[in-house]
């Protein structure tokens, strides 16, 4: 049982997180509005697993991404961020579809997506790929690799390789209709995962989505009952509530200023992962988690030039 007033124990390990997953473009629009009415849209690095990658190299740990990308200019230009990052991209496949891309309206409340999908979801498992998740002390993906079969059973060899090493799970259950299949109820396969892994981060939008409108604290119930062993479930303005399932623990939100809410998130897990790697119990790491969004959201784009988590932890006096 993860404990809020526990610390993780971590092996040794070459390296910190690893996230698989999608890697794309961000297309966020100059202007806010909700209906795509913007003349303008700007690119950005983006994808959850990435963003986090990213994030957590910045705040001060190792990571490493599972990805493809497409063989064309936009592929490129993410393979290079992450080389500009120090990230390695052994793991990130070019591969001949287009690569993936987001397009998403700024906005100060949950942006809303359109999702043009190509490579991201040829993911290949090898031995290279069984070998970096052996090396890893945390493993993340969210819901578009499972979303299609291919990359579906790719993350389930990794889940398997995951429980044989003892390596924490970390899922994002960012359930969007549009990413699946039409003769798929995605929401069976969301749910189905949930038992197989050990922390889930549901917003208040993604838990509606997969099982209708309910009170967050029934909504964290559903999650624990399917087999969660650690929900956080993120309220935006109105902060966010975690549970062991003996124990609930509300957070207030430390956000003073919202000018984009993309990626905010991301910015959670990877505050979150950074501050358990580097020894800070689990309800601290929650609170540097959330000040690490609060952080990210005075910025427009998923990734930002985000300080070291003791920066954070100072600039929010935690």
């Amino acid at each position: 049982m993860f404990k809020f007033e526990d610390n993780i124990m971590f092996k040794e390990k070459e390296n910190d997180v690893l996230t698989v997953g999608e890697l794309l473009i961000d297309m966020i629009s100059a202007e806010y509005g909700e209906e795509f009415q913007s003349d303008s849209y700007n690119k950005f690095f983006g994808g959850s697993p990435a963003n986090i990658a990213m994030n957590v190299k910045k705040l001060g740990i190792n990571s490493c991404v599972v990805s493809a990308v497409g063989k064309d200019n936009l592929g490129k230009f993410l393979i290079k961020k992450l080389e500009n990052a120090d990230i390695s991209t052994d793991y990130v496949d070019m591969v001949d579809y287009s690569t993936s891309l987001v397009l998403v309206t700024k906005s100060k409340a949950t942006p809303i997506p359109i999702f043009y999908r190509g490579a991201d979801y040829h993911l290949h498992f090898s031995s290279k790929i069984a070998e970096i998740v052996r090396k890893s002390k945390i493993v993340h993906f969210s819901c578009w690799p499972i979303s299609r079969k291919h990359s579906r059973e790719t993350i389930l060899r990794i889940i398997e390789e995951c429980r044989k090493n003892d390596i924490i799970i970390g899922f994002d259950p960012n359930y969007h209709k549009m990413i699946w299949d039409k003769n798929e109820d995605g929401t069976e396969y969301v749910k189905d995962i949930i038992s197989k892994v050990d922390i889930i981060k549901p917003s208040e939008d993604d838990a509606e989505r997969i099982f209708g409108s309910d009170t967050p604290e029934n909504q964290v119930n559903k999650f624990l009952e399917l087999g969660a062993k650690f929900v956080v479930m993120t309220l935006g303005e109105d902060g966010a509530i975690a549970s062991n399932g003996n124990e609930t623990v509300r957070f207030n939100t430390l956000a003073t200023e919202v000018v984009d809410t993309t990626g905010a998130g991301d910015a959670f897990w990877s505050g979150f992962y950074t501050a358990i790697i580097k020894g800070y119990n689990i309800k601290k790491a929650l609170e540097l988690g959330f000040a690490v969004s609060a952080y990210k959201l005075k910025y427009t784009g998923a990734v930002v030039e985000f300080p070291t988590i003791e920066k954070v932890k100072d600039m929010y006096n935690l």
